[in-house]
Formats: C-alpha cells, structure tokens, sequence
C-alpha cells in the first residue's frame, strides 16, 4: 500500500475490526485497535503533508474505475495537494487526540467500543471527501460523513433528546446536500466533467451563458456555485442550517470536539475553497457567501452570549467562527479561510475537550449557573481552558490572534461594495467572541461554588488519558498561528498552495491585507480586549448591574436568549405541517382508505362470512339431519322442475 492508503484507509481497517468483534475483543483491544489505526493515519498524513505541501510533490493515486457509463467516467483517487494534506493533517492529528480523550472520558460507558469504531468511520469518511478527485466521490464521503454523525451524536440513543438532535441533525443536512447534489448534476451538465482538474479547464468554455431559474436569469458561473454553496450551508452551518449544531451537543463531548472542531463543520469552508476557481467568475455567489458568513457570525456571537450550557456556548462560538470563514472566502481571501480553519481546529477542539473534563469534574453538569470557584478544584484544565480561550478572543500571541486578523484585514482591503461593512461587523463580532468566551472561564472557574455540596465534595481532575490531549491541542492553540502564518497567507504562500487556491488577477486580496493602515491590524486586538474587560466587570466586578441590565433590555435580551426564534419559525413553517400532513396520511389515508378496503376489509370480510358459517357447525346430529335432509330435498325438486322444463 502507498502512504496515501495507509493514510486513508486504516481508520477503515480499526472500524471493521472494532465493529464486527469489539464486543469479542474487549475494551481494551478494542481502544488499541481504533486508536493505533488513528496513529498510523496521523503519522502517513503528517509524511504526506511535508512531502506535498513543504517539499512541492502533488500527486494523485489512482485505485481504480468506479461510474463508467455513457460520457461519464468517474475513477475512485487520492487527489494529494496542498489543501487536501492540510485537511488531513487537521483532521487526523485532532483525531487522534479525541480518540486518546475518549478513552478516559469513555470509561464508565456501557458500549465503549461501538463508540470507538464510531470515531474511526467519521475519520475514514472525512479523508475520503477531502482527498477526493471529483465531485461525486466527495459526495460519498460527505454523506458518509453524515451518516457517522448521525451515529455519534445519538450514540446515547436511549435519550429522547439525543434521538432527537441525530435525527435533526441528519434532517438538516439532507436538505444541504440536495443542493449540493444538484449542483454536482448542474456542472456534469453545463461542463461535461465531474473531475477537478477538468472543471476548472473547462470554465472558459462556458463564459456568457446564463440559466433561466424560477424567472431568474443567471450566469452559468453563478447557478452551478450557488448550488454547491447550499450544500456547503448544510454541512457548515451557516444561518438558515445552522439548527442542526447546537443540538448536536447531546452527543458524547469527544463527538463535539470531533464535529465541531476540525472535521465535519469545516467540510463546507473545504468545499468552496476546493472550486475557488469557479467562485471568481462567480460575483454574484461570492456575494452571497459574504452576506451569508455576516450574519452566521453575527447571529451566533449574539446567541452565545445568553445561553448557560457551557458545550451550547462553544458551539455556537463554532457557528461564528464558521462565518469568519465564508466571509473570507466571499472576498476571495481563501488562504485567510483555510488558515483560520487550520488555528482554530486546534483552540476549538482544547475548548470541547476542557468542557468535557469540567462535565466529567461536576458529574455531568452542563449548566454553568451550577458551576463556579472550580480554579483550584480541576487547575490542569482551568489553565488549558484559559489558553483556548485566549486563542478564541485573538490575544496576541495565540494562533486566534494571527488567523482571525487576517481574516479582518482581507474584508477592509477587499474593494466590493461590502468591504468596510463586513469589516466592522467582523470587529464586532470579535469583541462579542472575546466577551461570552471569558464569560464561560468566570462562570465555571471563579467565584463562589454553586454546585450542590455532595458535587463538590466529589469534584476532580480528569485523568492523565483527558489531560494529555488538552496539553498537545494547547501547544498547537498557541503556536499554530505563528508557525503557519508565512507559509498560509505571508509571503510563502504561492509556493506554498501551489495554485490549488484561486488568487484574483485583478486584485489579490491577501497581498493587499498585508497593506492595510496600521490601526485596522490593532484595531480587533483592541476590541477583543474590551470584550474580556466588560465581560469581568459584569460577571465579576459587578454582577448585580449585569442582572438589571438584562431586566432592562427585556424583550431583546428574549428574543436573543431564545437564538431569535429561528427554532420555533420552522416548527411553525416546516415540523407542524409535516407532522399534520403525516398524521393525515397515516391515520387519514393508510389507516382510513388502504387498510380499510384493502387488507383490513379483506380479514372482516373473511372473519364475518366464517362467523356465520360457523353457526351450522353446532355439533347436534339432530341439526345435521335436518340439514342433510333439507339439502337432499333441495336436489331433488332441483331435478323434478328440471325434468319437467325438459
């Protein structure tokens, strides 16, 4: 096998292995089995990586033939450049360290091997979209993907709740990829080619054509990217599919730290900065993504600061960080989107994973109105908790500091018509970022305890199995920035992404960030430090006052707290006439017509003609004479009239 299988295809092996015989091999082997497969496909990723990305060897494996039918040839490949290993490198190293968490936070679980072989099947289906050669295999591993999401976050499936938020979670996400399906539909259609390297040569041969659409006229261009886009929506869960993320939150803490981190959500930001070449003839659609990644960030920095269950904040904190990303792509700044995805896998996966080592502490408790004074009770993750969160607020000089300016300084130097605007909602939305996040680090570890007494006297550190992960994410939370600033967005990054990202040939977005007036670089920096200043002095200096601000603000702070009620718009528009349609059809239509005349009918007509026929089996020879007699009396006149007829 070459490394590029070794890479992709040993979390396939350790999840057939711990799937099949998990419960004959036991937990121990069963954790050394998923986690050693994890291992190698780090080692193989972190190899292909250097070779790829630092030495310049793009390559491409092929395994063999897949779809062949009439013009459409689609070959199953490893596609291996420098987007591609940096996905596998985020992904299998995150990985890897949720697979070593997950067997100390695991522990007591009654199916810890299931769980395991669960880990390794998200993995697989994650390197096989990001290493894909086309569309269509990307779509495999996108709705793979899916569906061990779907398996993880309803891992507890004796939960209602957890049953609930799998099957919304995958509900969601289906409506995504029926965009994204017909988008694959819409290029095989306009291009004739599904594989990359063929897409992007045959743009040009579409320039000038346009779609007609529900009364719309667009540019080919812009339908075929506005549908790969929703699919993008889905997956990363900008505003309108955002509802799936939150939810997914009642899967296990390692699932959220998997997700939410540096695999499943960031599937979307990978996507369209893989077709970044058919994004800059597309205007229109860039535009959109920008509007779209405005108020995805804005929507969920607001939210995050009213909810109190402490996995809820990071994940809408996640949300807003997905924003980040599409705004940059939306200017065509896609080496600033990939290199704030590549930071914050690292200080948002050390945030899940410190949050689950705070829920493991507490027995379980997720609110953080019953948290509080745990600084000295759990100090290993009080302080990597502190060191995700600086990350998180953009503090010089943690790698949030370095990828989310860029991010800033690629939205004032883009020249759309949206440039100062994004900027400033982008600046605002780090302050809010940096105001709720260090409004977790006072609720969970300062002040006075508010658990219950029997909690607290049972309150612990996590085990060195959970402790460990945190210290490797956290070195990564404060260097990953500084490490790979020059190579993803300074003055390496040509050679470094080797053409795979699209740079403008009118106006290169990165280049002018790096020219920008001095106080927008200061600027975020500056904001982030009044968030954490207010966010102390209302939930530390001055409770009270934050308490009569909230009384004060009433209606707003309502209609924030409950995330502008975009749950219960779909309950009424969407779930409740579904659910009547549903009923209708079941009880109405199935139940009703079909059963009633059909099988239902046939068996009460079948049961009534042998409950009558059964009253001549009374058992009596007296009735069975009479009957006997009466039925030779009847053949007999039968042939008497016949005979007389004749």
């Amino acid at each position: 096998m070459t490394m590029a299988e070794i890479s992709v295809f040993s979390t396939l092996f350790g999840f057939l292995l711990a799937g099949l015989w998990g419960r004959s091999l036991g937990v121990g082997l069963t954790n050394f089995i998923t986690i050693t497969a994890m291992a190698i496909s780090t080692a193989a990723s972190a190899w292909l990586f250097y070779d790829v990305a630092v030495l310049g060897h793009p390559q491409t494996h092929m395994l063999g033939t897949w779809i062949q039918t009439g013009g459409l040839d689609i070959a199953w490949a490893l596609r291996l450049d420098a987007l591609s290993t940096v996905m596998m490198l985020v992904i299998t190293s995150v990985a890897l360290m949720v697979h070593v968490y997950a067997v100390g936070y695991m522990h007591h679980d009654a199916s810890p091997q299931r769980f395991m072989a669960y880990l390794n099947l998200f993995v697989f289906c994650m390197m096989m979209l990001v290493t894909a050669d086309n569309l269509v295999q990307l779509f495999f591993g996108w709705e793979g993907v899916g569906l061990a999401s779907y398996l993880l976050i309803g891992f507890w499936h004796e939960k209602p709740s957890a049953n609930a938020a799998a099957m919304k979670a995958f509900v969601v996400n289906r409506v995504g990829d029926l965009g994204l399906a017909l988008g694959i539909f819409a290029v095989y259609l306009h291009f004739g080619t599904v594989q990359f390297d063929a897409l992007f040569a045959a743009l040009p041969s579409v320039a000038g054509q346009v779609v007609s659409f529900a009364g719309y006229t667009l540019p080919v261009y812009d339908f075929v990217a506005l549908l790969l886009f929703v699919g993008a929506v889905g997956k990363s869960a900008q505003l309108g599919l955002h509802v799936w993320l939150p939810d997914a939150m009642e899967g296990p803490t390692p699932v959220s730290a998997l997700i939410h981190a540096a695999t499943m959500v960031t599937a979307g930001v990978f996507l369209m900065c893989r077709v970044s070449p058919l994004l800059e003839l597309a205007p229109l659609a860039q535009q959109v993504i920008l509007l779209v990644g405005m108020a995805t960030a804005l929507f969920a920095a607001t939210v995050g600061m009213t909810q109190f269950d402490i996995k809820r904040v990071i994940a809408y904190s996640t949300c807003s960080q997905l924003g980040y990303m599409m705004m940059a792509v939306g200017v065509g700044a896609y080496p600033a989107a990939m290199f704030h995805l590549f930071t914050h896998a690292f200080f948002k996966a050390l945030l899940f994973l410190g949050a689950g080592s705070v829920i493991h502490a507490l027995s379980h408790e997720q609110d953080m109105r019953m948290m509080g004074g745990l600084r000295t009770v759990i100090p290993w993750t009080y302080r990597m908790m502190l060191v995700g969160t600086l990350a998180l607020s953009g503090i010089f000089p943690f790698a949030g500091y370095y990828s989310k300016d860029i991010v800033l300084e690629s939205l004032f130097a883009s020249q759309g018509s949206l440039a100062y605007l994004s900027y400033g909602v982008g600046a605002f939305v780090a302050f809010l970022t940096a105001f709720y996040s260090w409004r977790v680090i006072f609720l969970t570890f300062h002040g006075k305890p508010r658990a219950d007494e029997r909690v607290m006297a049972h309150a612990h550190e996590s085990p060195a199995v959970m402790i460990f992960p945190l210290l490797i994410l956290s070195l990564g939370a404060i260097g990953a920035g500084y490490v790979g600033y020059e190579a993803f967005v300074g003055h390496d990054r040509e050679a470094f992404w080797q053409g795979t990202l699209a740079v403008s040939q009118t106006h290169d977005v990165i280049e002018a960030a790096h020219h920008v007036p001095a106080w927008v670089k200061w600027f975020p920096l500056e904001v982030a430090a009044l968030g954490i200043a207010l966010s102390w002095f209302f939930y530390r200096y001055n409770p009270a006052l934050r308490r009569r601000l909230v009384d004060g603000l009433g209606a707003v702070y309502r209609f924030v707290y409950n995330k502008w009620y975009v749950d219960e718009l779909y309950n009424f528009l969407f779930v409740r006439p579904a659910r009547a349609l549903g009923r209708f059809f079941s009880s109405g239509v199935d139940a009703g017509v079909i059963d009633a005349f059909g099988p239902h009918g046939a068996v009460a007509l079948s049961q009534g003609i042998g409950a009558r026929l059964s009253r001549f089996q009374t058992g009596q020879l007296p009735f069975y004479g009479a009957v006997l007699f009466a039925g030779a009396s009847l053949v007999m006149l039968y042939v008497i009239v016949r005979g007389a007829w004749v």
